[in-house]
């Protein structure tokens, strides 16, 4: 058995159920009077409260579903139900001993089994009781997590979907940090402008609390109606501050955890080959998605970085004979040639790593890889062997024993055709890891995320040193490698012997000289700073050392055999039941009240179980529910079932230039040619003229046009221009403080937060709130606005057919500076209007040069709606030659 070596995000979704669905519990008076969420963050461990009330309004009884979905990586800690005063807890053991209860409640038709997997990082917790006329019934879930950094931030991600208006609804949030908190933002993808003020953020140096409690009144979607806007994302991201190199050591009633990060390391040359799977089932938006992932990977190779490519289906293909350095005109050629891989063959996983591996060991013999460098194989299948050797264990066998330690592999597997167990296990021996990439609209930043997690290797062969009187019981203390973004987490028990002092040394490997890192902590003045109750938990920091080592255990058995095997689980299984942890090795009985007799079992499933499964029914189908219901349930629940068909696209978007001229445009027809630039200039002594300039573009193709650069804003908008359309195909708004690139599509929305930093996709159909230090970022209404309150505001809007293609707003130009240029900047410099005799046309005139202006109005597609004729807004028209 086993888990994911790399610890997900924390998630939930708040999602409780009555009777048999959001329309059937309205009907029959099962009301959710109360739903809480309380979190505390302390030294990135997590301790997660869920509470939800229920009464039954209805003169007969009913049965209540509660739902919750929790993170793959988290262990659930308790689950009760309160009912008359008597809590009915769940009862964690062992998974044998539970087998018998749990084969005896599948075959009554009971809903056994009621853990598995939803989404990417999450998986459902799903219990049913029966609740009598006017009885009320309290729901508690808790559940624990230690917070993994990645790519530079810890991650909180609440999904929130109660699916009925709620009167008492709260998700509070503590954080705690005694090294400080560098940075925090918040994002939601249900939050619009009216919900807004019920989220509250306060902050100090060490501690964050962050409170999300919306009226009912702010949770309808329409106004007099029960459907709730609450369906979403909730999340926050934060890192702390790093003062001391050697790590931050925080001590609480005996037990340790010792975090690792040291910053401002150069990084160390790779050599990488890449291994990519081009099989006939990689054909279509797999292979084309694989193909774009992999020119942006390409592009991000350093030129002290060694790499290869390696294209396998029946044959395997070497781009070059051997590795070469990432010079530009090697990562452009090797760009074309991945632009030109197509699908089709079968599958030899085992020549195919085999060529990787004897093309870094003739590189090494020849010691042609850099002194102090790191050497890597990243595969990508997504399926099982199906020529050549077929055999797993054989497979698993040859590739352990041709790297023999030297090198890392990492393998990544394309969608759920995959073997994810021998995978993990193929990535496990040989110092890496696997990960799933999902078959979703994203699935080239997924991959792309992924690369930048081991693009940057900082320090290998780390080993953390303590003084042997002073500590025990300690987690993993050596790692073959350090990453940027990530950190390292070491946990042990202090010995009641140990000094006051304790001291410590990180050894580690900078390129070819060996670094030491050190640092000293009073162990009396540490244990004080948790001494307040309020933002932690009793006993976390040993409940961070079981959490830990339990995961630990389980990742070393995955690549375990025999007697080591069983006792790598027997250890994991004991610290499990020890600390009440339902893991892959142990089960939670839940006991009916109504039905001693009758249970329900958790049992917490690991990521290769969901091989060949991509989507699962949120409910197990039980006898006694009737059709009606059950079409109740399906309708309203079902995540299998087809995502709704939008006939005609969003026809509309919002934007204020100017308070008195809210401007609101959209596609209005094919007669009529869309500005690409919506431009809010300055006023002028002469009040005929407008504040809004709409500028069209003229000109052949252009790979990338600058189109907006203001230094001392600290922004810069890109473009590529497509003349056979007269379109933009992509817009991409850039800031220097804080580091951010905002870049949009006809299709979606990419959201990259500093330079190799995690990506986000989203949706133009969606809505986002997201707001970080010097920045917030709002979509509503397929209006995406970038702004702060000393910058220039920003719009992008994608356009529905028949104009199809991009669009870019500007406003607050009081913001701009001196320095402001590009095709749109210019205009925020000499532009001066001239007078006119001609009526509607007006001449301007910019840096030496003159344009004709023309009046025109242009639709308001928003305030449109049921009105006749069309209302309009005036704007001055003006084609730009380039």
């Amino acid at each position: 058995m086993g888990t994911p070596a790399y610890i997900l995000p924390l998630s939930v979704l708040i999602f409780l159920l009555a009777s048999f669905g959001p329309l059937a519990a309205q009907q029959n008076d099962i009301d959710i009077y109360s739903l809480t969420l309380d979190s505390k963050v302390t030294s990135r461990f997590a301790h997660t409260v869920i509470t939800s009330r229920v009464v039954n309004k209805a003169s007969e009884a009913r049965e209540a579903v509660f739902q919750v979905e929790l993170p793959k990586s988290a262990f659930i800690t308790n689950f009760s139900m309160i009912i008359d005063g008597v809590t009915y807890p769940g009862e964690i053991k062992e998974k044998a001993a539970a087998q018998e209860r749990y084969s005896t409640a599948v075959a009554r038709g009971q809903s056994a089994g009621i853990i598995r997997a939803t989404g990417r990082n999450l998986e459902q917790f799903q219990v049913s009781v029966n609740v009598a006329p006017s009885a009320k019934i309290t729901f508690e879930l808790v559940y624990e997590e230690l917070l993994k950094r990645q790519l530079g931030k810890y991650e909180l991600i609440l999904k929130v979907r109660p699916q009925q208006l709620v009167k008492h609804l709260q998700i509070d949030i503590h954080i705690f940090e005694p090294q400080g908190i560098a940075s925090l933002e918040t994002e939601s993808t249900f939050m619009t402008k009216n919900l807004a003020d019920a989220l509250t953020t306060t902050r100090n140096k060490t501690k964050a609390h962050i409170v999300f409690k919306p009226s009912l009144a702010q949770q309808q979607k329409e106004q007099g109606k029960p459907d709730t806007i609450l369906d979403g994302n909730f999340i926050v991201r934060y890192d702390v501050d790093r003062t001391n190199a050697a790590g931050d050591i925080q001590i609480e009633n005996g037990y340790f955890v010792h975090h690792f990060a040291p910053a401002e390391l150069s990084t160390l040359p790779k050599n990488v080959v890449f291994v990519i799977d081009k099989s006939g089932s990689m054909a279509g938006r797999k292979i084309k998605q694989t193909r774009e992932a992999l020119i942006k990977i390409l592009s991000d190779l350093k030129p002290e970085d060694q790499f290869n490519l390696v294209i396998f289906s029946r044959e395997v293909i070497l781009w070059k004979p051997t590795l070469l350095q990432a010079s530009t005109e090697h990562v452009e050629e090797a760009k074309l040639f991945a632009s030109s891989i197509n699908a089709d063959g079968s599958t030899n996983i085992n020549e195919a790593a085999l060529v990787a591996v004897r093309m870094l060991d003739e590189s090494n013999r020849k010691e042609q890889l850099p002194a102090g460098s790191v050497s890597m194989v990243i595969l990508l299948t997504d399926g099982d062997p199906t020529t050549g050797e077929r055999n797993p264990q054989k497979i698993q066998e040859n590739v352990k024993a041709a790297i023999g330690g030297n090198y890392y592999l990492y393998c990544l597997g394309f969608g759920f055709d995959v073997h994810y167990a021998f995978l993990e296990k193929l990535a496990l021996e040989n110092g890496g890891v696997a990960r799933r990439i999902y078959e979703d609209s994203d699935a080239d930043l997924q991959l792309q995320d992924f690369y930048q997690e081991v693009a940057n290797p900082l320090l290998t062969m780390v080993k953390f040193q303590y003084p042997q009187n002073a500590v025990e019981l300690l987690t993993q203390d050596n790692f073959r490698v350090f990453f940027q973004g990530s950190e390292l987490v070491v946990s042990g028990k202090l010995q009641p012997q140990a000094p006051d002092l304790l001291s410590v040394q990180v050894k580690s490997r900078l390129r070819t000289q060996n670094f030491t890192f050190q640092t000293e902590v009073n162990v009396a003045d540490k244990e004080k700073i948790f001494q307040s109750p309020k933002y932690i938990f009793h006993n976390f920091m040993e409940r961070l050392w079981a959490y830990l080592t339990i995961q630990q255990l389980l990742e070393k058995a995955v690549s375990a055999s025999g007697d080591e095997q069983k006792n790598l689980e027997a250890r994991a299984l004991n610290l499990s039941l020890k600390f009440n942890f339902v893991t892959p090795l142990t089960s939670m009985v839940v006991t009916k009240p109504e039905d001693q007799d009758e249970v329900q079992v958790v049992s917490k499933p690991v990521e290769a179980d969901n091989d060949l499964l991509p989507s699962f029914p949120l409910f197990s189908q039980n006898a006694r529910i009737s059709q009606d219901s059950m079409f109740i349930r399906s309708k309203a629940y079902s995540r299998s079932r087809p995502a709704p068909h939008f006939k005609t696209l969003k026809s509309f978007y919002k934007t204020n230039l100017d308070k008195s001229h809210p401007l609101v445009l959209s596609s209005p027809g094919p007669m009529e040619r869309q500005p690409h630039f919506i431009l809010s200039l300055p006023r002028q002594s002469n009040n005929h003229i407008p504040e809004a300039l709409c500028v069209t573009v003229r000109k052949s193709s252009q790979p990338s046009l600058q189109i907006l650069s203001d230094p001392i804003q600290g922004i810069k908008v890109t473009g590529k221009y497509e003349g056979s359309t007269d379109k933009f195909v992509w817009l991409q708004v850039s800031y220097k403080t804080p580091e951010v690139k905002v870049r949009v599509t006809q299709d979606s929305i990419v959201v990259t937060r500093s330079s190799g930093g995690k990506s986000s996709s989203y949706q133009w159909t969606g809505t986002l709130y997201l707001v970080m230090p010097g920045l917030k970022l709002t979509l509503e209404n397929g209006l995406l606005l970038l702004s702060d309150s000393d910058k220039v505001t920003i719009g992008l809007v994608s356009l529905n057919p028949p104009a199809l293609g991009l669009q870019l707003i500007l406003r607050n130009p009081g913001y701009f500076s001196s320095q402001a240029s590009g095709v749109v900047g210019q205009f925020y410099q000499d532009l001066q209007w001239n007078p006119s005799t001609v009526e509607n046309k007006r001449e301007l005139s910019m840096r030496g040069k003159k344009y004709t202006v023309t009046r025109k109005s242009v639709t308001n597609f928003q305030r449109s709606r049921g009105t006749t004729p069309l209302p309009t807004f005036p704007c001055w028209s003006l084609e730009l030659p380039l």
